[in-house]
Formats: C-alpha cells, structure tokens, sequence
C-alpha cells in the first residue's frame, strides 16, 4: 500500500484536492443529470468540477513558488504550510466557485481553512483537529445561504460533520465517518425534498460532497471506499446503488409531474470586493430580487449567487456594495426547469468564436463582435475546464478559440481536445494578445468554409505584433536590463524592450520600435490606470509620423496592463 499522510499537512491537502478533482471528473456527467434543484438545468456536477479545478490549481501554484523558492516548512524541504496550502484551497475555490452548490462547496472549503489555518499547525492536524473542521464547515455554509434547504448539500454537510463529530482515532477514521454519515444523508434527501421524489433521484450537490469526502477518505487511508451508484432514489430499505438515470429520464418525470414554472429567470454571479457592512446590506438588497441566494467569503473578497428576474437590478446591487467583477448571467434556457415541457432543444449555431479577454472593457467589444468570452483576471488565468464550459455555452457545432494568452496556450489545447471528445470541432488559433484576437475576430466570417476561416483568423494574428506597457512589481533582470520595481516595462511580442519612468514616453518609445519595421494599423487597448491623455498623445504622433497608418482605440478596463498596443 502506498504512503498515505497520517496528519493534515500542506501534501495532504493537495492530494485531497487532486482526488476530488479526479473524482467529480469520473461523476460530473452523472451529477448533471440529476441535477433538478433548485433548477433543473443539468449543470451540477460540471460546476462543483470547475469550482475544485479552480481550488486544485492555486494550490499547485503555491506548491510552485515554494518549489522554486526552495524554502517553505521547517525541514527546508521548500513544501508550504498548512495554513498556506489550506488558504489557497480556499481562495481558488471562492474565485472559481459556479453555481449553487459551487458556491456552497466554496464556502465549506473556507469554513475548513479557517480552522485549519488558525493558531500554527500544531493544534489541528489530527482527528480531533479535522473533526472542528468538518463542523464549522457545515456550519459556515449554512450561514451563507439566505433560506436553507433541507434535502440538499446543506443536509449532507451537516450530516458529515455530526457523523465526524462522534468519531475516534487518526484524520482517516474521521474522514470515513464523515464519508459514511454524508452518504446515509444523500440517500435520505428524497424523502426531505418533494421535487427529488418526483424526479427518482437524490440530490446533486450532496452527491458531489459524497465524491468530495470519499476522496478524503483516500487521502488518509490510501484506498477509495467502496460505493455503488448513488444517484437514484432507493426505498428507504434498500441499498442506494441502483443504476444512474439519464437526464432525459430525469426531466421527463420532473417537468411530468409540474415542477413549478415561472421561477426567477436567470442566475447571477459575480465576485464583489468589499466590505463586511456593504455586503450585509446587499444580502437584504438581493433576497428581496429573487432566490437561491449564497454570499460566501470574506476579508474584503465575496463570491455572490441568486437568481432573479432583473439581472442589471442584482449587478447594479453588486456597484452599490463594492466593485464586482467576473460577473456571469446565465439565462435558464429551452431546457431548463422554468421552460414549458416538451420544448424541443435549442439548435446548435453553425460556428462560434470563444475568446480569452483580459479585461471587461474587452469584453463587450468582443461580444458585440460576436465572440463567447471568458474573462481572465489579472493573476488567476481562467482553467481548461472554464473554457470547455464557454464552447458548450457557445452551442455551436464548429467552434474557434483564441487564448489571447501564450501562457494559456496548453490550458486552450487541453479545452480544445475535451471539446472534440464531446464533437464539437475546434480549431485553436494562437493568438498570444488580446490586440492579435482582435485581428483574428476582424476577418472572421462565419459563412465560409471552416478551414479558409481558420487559415484567414490565423493569418491576420500572426500579421499582428504585439506590445504592453506595465509597471514592474518587483526588481529583476530583463532583457532590457535590471529593472526596479515601479519602473515602467515596454514589452514587445512578449520580452521587455524598453524600461522608462514615464508611462507615455515608455510606450511612444515601444510603439516607435515597432512601427519601424512597418505597419498599416495601430490598436490601443487602454487599461483603467493608462494616463488620461495617452490615447490622444499616441494617436497625434502616428499622424505626424507614419502618414498611412490608421489608429484605433479601445477601453480595456482592468486589464492588468496599463496599455496593450497592436501594430497588423
């Protein structure tokens, strides 16, 4: 048998996070088709998937630094602690956190890292230690939902850690008996929820959880523990190991027996900064605009989720509290629980684009252009699984992506094969600039030929240099020399070119290098922080300069980068 951890440390923590990982992977599409509340749009599994793939890797880059760093716990071995693996845990989660039960799991993950990261290591590291967490877990995540459930992942949550509560010995006995106690709960949710009676199944978050636990269970044991299936709903003396229903099966019986209609019509979610007052108040603001609310987090960073009628009421709720962002509105669409039954499926668009953007500003200019977007914060690059979720959101049966990223090069490639495998046809351009996809979308024309529309996207990115100017964070060698921290950076086609004090005569100076070598449009890209009279400055020197060269400017908003330059 393998070495298994004996105590909670920073290693048990990250390979929790990679079983669990592996686990929702094996029952994502099972999960989803469970999936009937509090909205029977079959996307379960796939959220509590990309919420722990998001918590998997802010753990790994952790694990990174430290790796490179070569320092870390006290041997010298360059592993974190603990209370750094558990808090990047949680903080992954909470940024990456989909959906409802997404956001629940989000939360039970940070109600554990507050016990765990508390008062040193040595307190919670054993049974008794993972036993306090387990309770403020469930705890925790019940706070944050508005109006609690039973019957759901609250249910099985609070089951595990009452199950845990009663246990002896070291961290696996523990995890099994909260594994044991979360699975007993799972199987009595039919009987607490009348819409999981009707449909046959048990619940979809608390069968996730189930997934989540045995994956603990593994961590300190080394084995996974035995389980059947556990999606349908069994009689109350039978074992719950009968086969999976599909989701066809599932829908027929919820939507047969008059699943209520007219619900709220879309999800909203958003990560907001600020602080413990505002958000208070926008907990009262958002449960008098709809339902299924969760706020969790904390420390000035909240994740927020509820479904309304008026989605611009809830942003504009977010804009009074704090400053939202990655905000997602999904509108429950022919196969949800609130359309009317026997609907037929939407049809799938002939071709799509699905484009990586830095900024909101960006954004909008690439969905007015026709493009599916997913927005990348500065510092946490979107994962594989958000950008599969983008080509099915897309439902096209042929399906351009742009990386606008050369660090996202692999994550884009590993999206593109995921989505092949569900047939769709995807063609990865390798855009490394947000400036180069906006070439690519420029000559995009969707009513010819798949190949020629690839070859031509292609071609107009790889036509296209391209630059940023930013402030450097810290002092490092470049190829430009030694910088400092606040210097100014001109980067061009990805190495530092230039090091300045002034932003706008750093990138005159970039964008004079590149028109050099010739060129017939420049694209600005202007970043929240960019001084308020560069556009101007730049466009006025390009006119002097290079007669023949036209100019075009843009609002990025935060984007990282106080400019990005495009010269086609």
């Amino acid at each position: 048998m393998p070495q298994v951890p004996q105590t909670l440390d920073a290693l048990a923590v990250r390979t929790w996070c990679g079983l669990a990982l592996e686990a929702l992977g094996r029952a994502r599409e099972e999960i989803d088709a469970i999936n009937v509340y509090p909205v029977a749009d079959g996307d379960t599994g796939t959220n509590l998937y990309l919420t722990v793939e998001s918590a998997v890797a802010a753990v790994e880059a952790v694990f990174a630094g430290h790796e490179a760093a070569g320092h870390g716990a006290e041997d010298g071995s360059g592993t974190p602690l603990l209370a750094e693996a558990v808090r990047a845990m949680a903080h992954g989660a909470l940024i990456g956190a989909r959906g409802n039960s997404g956001t629940i799991l989000a939360q039970l993950l940070r109600g554990m890292a507050q016990v765990l990261a508390a008062d040193g290591e040595a307190a919670h590291t054993d049974g008794p230690g993972l036993r306090i967490a387990l309770r403020h877990a469930a705890d925790s995540a019940r706070e944050a939902v508005a109006h609690p459930v039973e019957g759901t992942v609250l249910s099985v949550a609070s089951a595990a850690a009452d199950a845990a509560g009663g246990a002896e010995g070291d961290c696996g006995a523990v995890a099994r008996a909260a594994y044991e106690g979360a699975r007993a709960a799972l199987a009595a949710t039919p009987g607490q929820l009348a819409v999981l009676q009707r449909a046959g199944v048990v619940d979809a978050g608390g069968r996730g959880l189930v997934a989540v636990l045995a994956a603990l269970v593994q961590t300190f044991t080394g084995e996974a523990p035995k389980q059947g299936a556990v999606s349908q709903a069994a009689p109350a003396s039978a074992p719950v190991s009968a086969p999976v229903v599909g989701a066809e099966d599932v829908h027929a019986r919820v939507h047969g027996d008059g699943c209520e209609e007219g619900g709220p019509a879309y999800e909203v979610i958003y990560l907001l900064e600020a602080d413990d007052a505002a958000v208070a108040r926008l907990r009262e603001r958002l449960d008098a605009l709809g339902d299924s609310l969760v706020v969790v987090g904390g420390d000035g960073l909240w994740n927020v989720h509820v479904h309304v009628d008026d989605a611009g009421a809830a942003v504009e709720a977010g804009v009074e509290a704090g400053r939202p962002y990655r905000i997602r509105i999904t509108h429950f669409g022919a196969e949800d629980a609130h359309m009317a039954p026997g609907r037929p499926p939407r049809e799938r668009a002939p071709r799509a684009v699905v484009a990586v953007v830095p900024g909101e500003g960006l954004a909008g200019l690439y969905t007015e252009a026709g493009a599916t977007t997913v927005l990348a914060r500065p510092g946490e690059p979107p994962a594989s699984g958000e950008l599969v979720e983008a080509v099915r959101r897309a439902h096209a049966r042929e399906v351009v992506l742009l990386p606008n990223d050369a660090d996202l090069r692999h994550t884009a490639a590993a999206a593109a094969e995921q989505a092949r495998a569900e047939g769709v046809r995807v063609a990865l351009i390798p855009t490394r600039s947000a400036v180069q996809g906006i070439a690519a979308l420029a000559v995009h024309e969707p009513d010819r030929r798949f190949d020629e529309d690839v070859v031509s996207m292609t071609s107009a990115a790889g036509a296209t240099r391209y630059a940023e100017v930013v402030i450097a964070e810290r002092e490092s060698w470049t190829m430009a020399g030694i910088c400092q921290a606040g210097d100014v950076l001109g980067l061009i086609d990805g190495d530092v070119a230039v090091i300045g004090s002034d932003v706008t005569t750093t990138a005159e100076t970039v964008l004079n290098r590149m028109l050099s070598a010739g060129g017939e449009m420049v694209t600005l890209v202007l970043g929240d922080e960019a001084p308020a009279a560069i556009a101007d400055h730049l466009e006025s020197r390009v006119r002097e300069s290079y007669l023949a060269v036209d100019t075009v400017v843009y609002g990025g908003g935060r984007q990282g980068a106080l400019l990005l330059i495009g010269v086609e």
